[in-house]
């Protein structure tokens, strides 16, 4: 099946103060990490998404190679976003499935990308999302069945949401350190070691 990764790199990052995006970690931005794992892994394409300080952000992105969209509605929220990556990949590359993931997971990595997608093909199920600190969440993949409903999501309502409507047909992956998150500087401080 043909996989597409949507990589939601467009919020404000309001709670750190400056653009997560661009945090460095192992002499390389976040953004560029997470590119780097999504182009590495099985997946056939990959489209970014970019809102606030787009400019900015993009100085951290060292791949040529890439599909950037710079989302001008981003404030309305992560649906809004994921469905402007989704609407560019099915128009451009008619992906049967899509896995959203975001850049301030560090430890997503081209492996965890391919076991989705390999978890995807040996479980049958049409969704298999991350599971962690006692939630699931992204990164996650939905085949074609759930585009519309991701399409219909509104406002902040996330992919979660869909998750939990159809958890019968959702495979769960145990990620613990998907709970790592950026959000704050003691995040940053306690993830780059230096406390």
């Amino acid at each position: 099946m043909k996989t597409g990764v949507i990589l939601l790199a467009a919020g404000s990052s309001s709670r750190l103060g400056r653009p997560k995006q661009l945090i460095n970690y192992q002499g390389k931005t976040l953004i560029q990490h997470s590119i780097e794992a999504a182009q590495n892994s099985a997946a056939d394409d990959l489209v970014v998404v970019l809102g606030c300080n787009s400019e900015q952000i993009q100085t951290g992105i060292e791949s040529k190679e890439v599909s950037v969209l710079v989302h001008a509605h981003w404030e309305e929220g992560m649906s809004s976003s994921m469905q402007c990556g989704l609407r560019y990949l099915l128009e451009t590359s008619q992906v049967e499935q899509v896995i959203l993931m975001l850049c301030d997971q560090p430890y997503v990595s081209q492996e965890l990308l391919d076991q989705l997608i390999n978890l995807k093909k040996a479980s049958g199920k049409g969704i298999v999302a991350c599971s962690y600190a006692g939630t699931v969440g992204v990164p996650a993949l939905f085949d074609q069945t759930y585009f519309t409903e991701l399409l219909a999501l509104q406002g902040t309502e996330g992919a979660k949401k869909v998750i939990l409507n159809h958890q019968a047909d959702t495979f769960f992956e145990d990620f613990p350190l998907g709970a790592v998150d950026l959000d704050t500087e003691e995040d940053v401080l306690k993830f780059t070691g230096y406390r």
